[in-house]
């Protein structure tokens, strides 16, 4: 095969995995014991994406304990944890982020990685290297 094919072949995967975009269902880690916690289905309504908890891993407290306001101690499956997040060069950027665990809420970004199977995702207060990254796997 010569090279300028190989190329061109790479080149298409990487837009089909960009065309795929981040709609769909992903798994969230624990940072801490490296197991699956929810999955997050994501959609997107007038360029503006959304994400909600749709399922949670077996052994996670089901109600939202430590939420203040409106949410303490409701379902954490059905509650919106991605908004207003939107295409922006090569990523996502613009959203707001809620921490289901506390309630907190961080301005967010993300981007897909290893072909479109994964999906970093980065809250922070104020500025973007003030603040933590997860990636969420692709669910298929």
């Amino acid at each position: 095969m010569s090279k300028k094919l190989i190329w061109v072949l790479a080149a298409m995967s990487a837009q089909l995995a960009w065309a795929q975009g981040i709609e769909g269902k992903w798994r969230t880690i624990d940072d801490k014991t490296k197991q699956p916690k929810a999955v997050i289905e994501i959609t997107q309504s007038g360029g503006v994406y959304s994400g909600r908890i749709v399922a949670l891993a077996e052994g996670v407290d089901p109600n939202c304990g430590d939420c203040s306001g409106a949410q303490k101690g409701k379902p954490l499956v059905g509650q919106t944890v991605l908004r207003n997040l939107k295409a922006e060069g090569d990523g996502f950027s613009g959203g707001k982020l809620t921490d289901p665990k506390t309630g907190k809420t961080y301005s967010a970004k993300a981007e897909l990685t290893q072909g479109g199977k994964a999906l970093k995702v980065r809250g922070y207060l104020g500025v973007s290297v003030a603040g933590r990254t997860q990636v969420w796997q692709r669910v298929d």
